[in-house]
């Protein structure tokens, strides 16, 4: 009996665990002296229900923010934001100008190009997913985005 609830408790856990897949995630590089990083990537919901981000969090920073900017007056302003929204059968991309993860008060500093750091991801529905994140440069970042466009 209890073999078959534990086949019954790793499936449905197996179920809920598909429901978030996370791609292309990258933590730029930071010059020598500066202590705050960006995380980004790309959260697909294959849920039938919106899941949200709802906190990050990582021991390579003193505190890791979900953040995002808009245009006020004038001027690019960015701002801590409580949840970022992944609707159904979607796709969410945290991106440099758009919704991001921001790592303030690095715990080792600098980040260097070829390291990893280690983050948790907290959803809505109670579901946490550890990733590995590599640290690239910040012209790396643009490379992979100009690669994308196409020229005509």
């Amino acid at each position: 009996m209890k073999k078959i609830f534990l086949s019954i408790l790793l499936f449905v856990a197996s179920l809920i665990a598909s429901d978030i897949k996370i791609k292309d995630a990258y933590v730029r590089a930071t010059p020598p002296g500066l202590p705050n990083s960006a995380a980004f990537m790309s959260i697909e919901n294959h849920s039938m229900s919106l899941i949200s981000l709802v906190d990050v969090k990582t021991a390579a920073s003193a505190a890791a923010e979900i953040h995002t900017h808009d245009m006020k007056d004038g001027i690019m302003k960015m701002y801590q934001v409580p949840k970022v929204d992944i609707k159904s059968h979607d796709t969410t991309t945290l991106k440099p100008g758009g919704f991001h993860i921001m790592l303030l008060g690095l715990v080792k500093k600098p980040l260097k190009e070829g390291q990893t750091i280690n983050l948790t991801l907290v959803f809505s529905n109670n579901q946490n997913i550890d990733i590995t994140v590599p640290v690239k440069s910040v012209m790396s970042g643009m490379k992979m985005k100009h690669k994308k466009m196409h020229h005509h």
